[in-house]
């Protein structure tokens, strides 16, 4: 969902590329909450932080503990940022409740990374 809010919301500011630290598969529930903005993540994949290992980013933002501790090593200029944010897929219930748990994310995601744009524009 990040990717795609950055994309979407900070237009040419940023490269913008996600990863996981289990990667699996773009869930149903973040596809049908983005698309309730407007926003088509259907053809987003989940990718491994692997796959970006190496590469030189200005920032590096982690948004779950998890992922802040197992987060591979990037080089010394980039800035690493970490938002201490729930993963919406371990909400188990109903599929509304599933739904609510990923538009709260989503909402909390946007928000930041809307402060985060500002700062750096």
């Amino acid at each position: 969902m990040a990717e795609g809010l950055l994309r979407n919301d900070a237009g040419d500011l940023f490269e913008v590329a996600s990863a996981g630290t289990h990667p699996s598969q773009v869930r149903a529930e973040a596809i049908a909450v983005m698309k309730e903005l407007g926003i088509d993540i259907s053809g987003h994949r989940s990718k491994s932080v692997e796959e970006f290992a190496g590469r030189d980013f200005d920032f590096v933002i982690t948004v779950c503990d998890n992922a802040r501790e197992i987060c591979p090593v990037f080089p010394a200029t980039t800035k690493r940022i970490h938002w201490s944010i729930l993963d919406p897929a371990a909400v188990k219930g109903s599929t509304e409740e599933r739904l609510a748990a990923f538009r709260e994310r989503r909402d909390e995601l946007r928000e930041r990374l809307r402060r985060f744009a500002r700062e750096q524009a």
